[in-house]
């Protein structure tokens, strides 16, 4: 997709059949493949072979879904008017193979999983492995602050003197107060409370606690792990519960803790247990330049040697990734606490095609094909030296895809790429993401297709309500976005998701996850609403920065995720006649005001997006709504927002025209939030030449067109066309 354009900028060499982008071929030849056991001569045969295999497939399963979406739009057209018939739309469904016949009861058999998918329940953070320094802060967020995490956020009261630059003393207060708080709840201490204590020793094994002369124990002793520095005069005492550890650090030179009597400088809380290093919806690749970028990056994860260097203030910084945390254990033994985030990658899902390489019919290759070869290769220097997955494992994130048949072409492709890399079977790991509303409606079949695989099962409330739009943007019109979260489909599905995941034996032996947290200066709300995620049985759910890591990580020492799971096992099981119930609004009479304030919204937060993508290629960012309220967009919101607006103007809520006025209107206000941005061009100085602008329009206007509603064609198009544009201006 957008060959033509990138063509004119890639050069290519031939290797055996293929036409390979000279940069890329380097970085395989040169970076990627060197001190591995895997020729360069082998990975591009293998490559090779495979793609004539595969390719073919890849493209009848898209052809699939293009031949079941027109099936389904037929069928909602033949029965506009009458009363909707589950019963009926069930059988069709089937007799399409939009549905299958579920087979029996089975449980998982993935093998040499990970203690952090396996075990430890915690946060788990998403980023964009484009950016070397976001990917460092997350590996490296395993181990946060506490009070940096509270000082810094709004789950503390701020006062006149936080807002200022100059410390507050008084705040200062209040996160030690929070701190010793969380202390007396899940490490209590008989007979005193962490808030009176003035310091403590390890003797014998045993964490001893002090109140002058007084010494008291913890309730439950097995609780303290072990300590570093002195035992008589510990630097830091490592705790444990619920399978998380946290350090309680003592400096009494520290800033922090001039204001404590017991000199306890900082609590630091293990936080982000597993990241997703994202090759998808969070970054803007769109060739082999923007590509080898996010390759490169995930390759020094995987070596341990990337560093980023950075100028913030006018210092100068360097980021690298942290060393394991060094202890005493309460045996006296020197152990080791892992030092960072399990990294898990995402590759694409099987829709697009890349220019990096041609194949011999001169088409893309397909991009989630290029993905797997090339980031499982880079795990290769990891399998060595188990700095990441202590088992010999790779985690591979596998998303959009679209019910059992694209599932077991996953487990293909990876067959074929253990084969190539000399990997023993099932090495790579999958996560399959439920966010297609075919993998929702048969996500068992999905799971056994994968069943010696899956490390993680996930919902995503964005892409799913995408595609429930798409599927049935014939069926009438949808209702608000804002309703939709509390529609039967959703509930059905979220709960579904953890109902198959426990059934086919995930707890204990793999993720099930939960989406995002999408506004991250909004941490006090989060404190409040996202203990939701764990009572319905997610043991990971998504944060959107370290600091949301560390706090949300507070939720997990609360409540006992495995024993949450338990409770949920014997519930009766989500209906799959809920999960197809489709959220058209039943007769609306919305004002022609409410109508415009909804579309607004949307458009308002779509530009906003749109704009940094095809402009600068920035995949994600905070992207402030209309409201002013940073809110971090991906393409999942860009994709329900387009698929909404599409969906009204195709059954006459609103119309083209007032569509357009109103993205014009919008346009104006993302000028204005992004005026201080010096490379930010603006659209409203020519609507008709800014390519943000007509792409805006376009993932609208052609939404219903659009392969299941996504918008990575599109956005990808515009995008080549940007860089076109910037690379043939003159210096």
């Amino acid at each position: 997709m957008g060959y033509e354009l990138s063509a004119m900028q890639e050069k290519y060499i031939k290797i055996n059949n293929l036409q390979v982008s000279e940069k890329l071929s380097n970085f395989v030849n040169d970076e990627l493949l060197k001190n591995t056991n895997v020729s360069s001569e082998n990975f591009w045969s293998g490559l090779e072979k495979t793609l004539d295999e595969l390719a073919p497939k890849n493209k009848e399963l898209i052809k699939f879904r293009e031949d079941l979406q027109k099936k389904i739009d037929d069928w909602h057209i033949k029965n506009k008017g009458k009363e909707f018939n589950l019963d009926e739309y069930k059988k069709f469904l089937l007799e399409i193979g939009y549905l299958k016949n579920e087979g029996p009861d089975f449980k998982i058999e993935t093998k040499n999983v990970d203690e952090e998918i396996a075990s430890i329940a915690g946060p788990q953070l998403v980023v964009p492995v484009m950016n070397a320094r976001y990917a460092l802060n997350a590996a490296n967020a395993r181990w946060m602050s506490l009070y940096d995490s509270l000082y810094g956020t709004d789950v503390i009261e701020q006062s006149e003197d936080s807002v200022s630059e100059r410390y507050d003393p008084l705040r200062g207060e209040m996160v030690i107060k929070y701190g010793r708080d969380f202390l007396d709840k899940y490490f209590p201490l008989a007979g005193l409370s962490w808030n009176k204590i003035t310091s403590f020793a390890v003797k014998y094994g045993k964490l001893k606690v002090l109140k002058g002369a007084d010494i008291f124990d913890l309730e439950d002793e097995n609780k303290f792990v072990g300590h570093r520095g002195e035992s008589d005069n510990p630097s830091a005492i490592i705790l444990k519960n619920n399978n998380l550890h946290i350090e309680i650090l003592k400096d009494s030179r520290a800033f922090a803790a001039q204001q404590d009597h017991a000199g306890i400088s900082d609590i630091i809380l293990e936080s982000a247990v597993s990241t997703i290093c994202d090759n998808e919806d969070s970054v803007a690749a769109v060739d082999s330049e923007d590509k080898i970028i996010c390759y490169r990056n995930w390759l020094g994860l995987m070596k341990g040697d990337l560093k980023s260097k950075f100028e913030k203030e006018g210092k100068l910084f360097e980021r690298k990734l942290n060393p394991h945390r060094s202890f005493i254990s309460k045996d006296g033994k020197g152990l080791k606490l892992h030092g960072r985030s399990l990294l898990l990658v995402r590759n694409v899902g099987h829709l697009m095609t890349n220019p990096s390489i041609l194949l011999s019919d001169g088409s893309e290759i397909p991009e989630g094909i290029m993905d797997a070869f090339i980031t499982t290769a880079a795990a290769l220097h990891d399998i060595k030296n188990k700095n990441n997955s202590r088992t010999g494992s790779v985690y591979i994130v596998k998303p959009k895809m679209h019910g059992p048949d694209e599932t077991a072409f996953t487990d293909l492709i990876f067959s074929r790429v253990e084969e190539v890399l000399n990997l023993p079977k099932y090495t790579c790991k999958i996560g399959i993401m439920d966010e297609e509303r075919r993998t929702s409606a048969n996500l068992k079949e999905c799971i056994r297709s994968l069943k010696n695989r899956v490390f993680f099962i996930n919902t995503g409330f964005l892409d799913r309500t995408g595609d429930e739009m798409h599927t049935s943007m014939e069926a009438g019109p949808m209702i608000k976005k804002g309703d939709m979260k509390s529609s039967k489909w959703i509930n059905a599905y979220e709960n579904n998701n953890v109902d198959i995941g426990l059934s086919c034996g995930f707890s204990g032996k793999a993720q099930i996850g939960k989406g995002m947290w999408a506004m991250p200066d909004k941490m006090k709300d989060m404190m409040e609403q996202k203990t939701g995620h764990l009572k319905a049985g997610a043991n990971c759910a998504w944060v959107p920065s370290p600091t949301a890591a560390a706090l949300h990580a507070l939720h997990y020492h609360e409540i006992n995720i495995f024993s949450e799971q338990k409770k949920l096992i014997d519930r009766e099981p989500a209906k799959l006649d809920d999960l197809l119930t489709i959220p058209i609004a039943d007769r609306p009479n919305w004002s022609v005001e409410d109508i415009n304030k909804e579309i607004s919204n949307s458009a308002q937060t779509l530009l906003g997006y749109v704009v940094r993508w095809v402009d600068q290629g920035i995949g994600c960012s905070k992207v402030p709504d209309i409201n002013n309220i940073g809110l971090m967009e991906d393409r999942a919101t860009l994709r329900i927002s387009s698929q909404h607006i599409a969906n009204w103007i195709h059954h006459g809520i609103t119309t083209k025209i007032q569509v357009t006025e109103i993205m014009k209107e919008m346009a104006k206000i993302v000028d204005d939030q992004n005026k201080d941005d010096p490379l930010y061009v603006k659209m409203s100085s020519d609507y008709e030449n800014s390519i943000a602008f007509q792409t805006a329009c376009d993932l609208v206007f052609k939404g219903k067109e659009q392969p299941s509603g996504y918008t990575e064609p599109l956005l990808h198009l515009n995008r080549l066309k940007k860089k076109s544009n910037l690379s043939s201006k003159p210096n």
